[in-house]
């Protein structure tokens, strides 16, 4: 009997592998459109990857936000002045790991670069929240 098996939890998702691709409507019934995330990490405390679209920054207006948190403490925002996300339209939102960077694929073909600042390598935490309706999810 091997007793050098490791065993893995039911869900991870190792980075080097990983394509996650969400189509959105980006609208909420009743309400104006403020911003959405997707959240990449070990957990609420530790993120690789804060991905937040905003509709009304108090700063720039319409802005993409990336940024990572550790041990509960973020750190510095990366800010894209040019948001292409419109309110009530279909949108598909492509994320990858390139190496030690993530790539957020835009519908406009823009693409958001943010370094992979913590080094994860397995993630085992995606949080999506916000302002829109989730057509579909998926990782590749």
């Amino acid at each position: 009997m091997n007793t050098d098996v490791q065993r893995l939890p039911l869900f991870w998702i190792s980075l080097q592998f990983v394509v996650m691709d969400y189509s959105f409507s980006l609208w909420k019934q009743g309400q104006e459109l403020n911003q959405f995330q997707i959240d990449l990490g070990c957990d609420t405390d530790d993120l690789a990857l804060h991905f937040n679209p905003r509709f009304h920054d108090d700063a720039d207006g319409t802005v993409l936000v990336c940024n990572s948190k550790t041990a509960g403490c973020w750190g510095d925002e990366k800010r894209e002045i040019h948001n292409p996300l419109q309110r009530g339209a279909d949108v598909k939102i492509v994320l990858k790991l390139v190496g030690d960077v993530f790539e957020v694929q835009l519908p406009d073909g823009q693409e958001v670069q943010f370094p992979n600042r913590v080094g994860m390598d397995t993630i085992s935490y995606i949080r999506v929240t916000g302002d829109f309706k989730l057509k579909s999810f998926k990782i590749c």
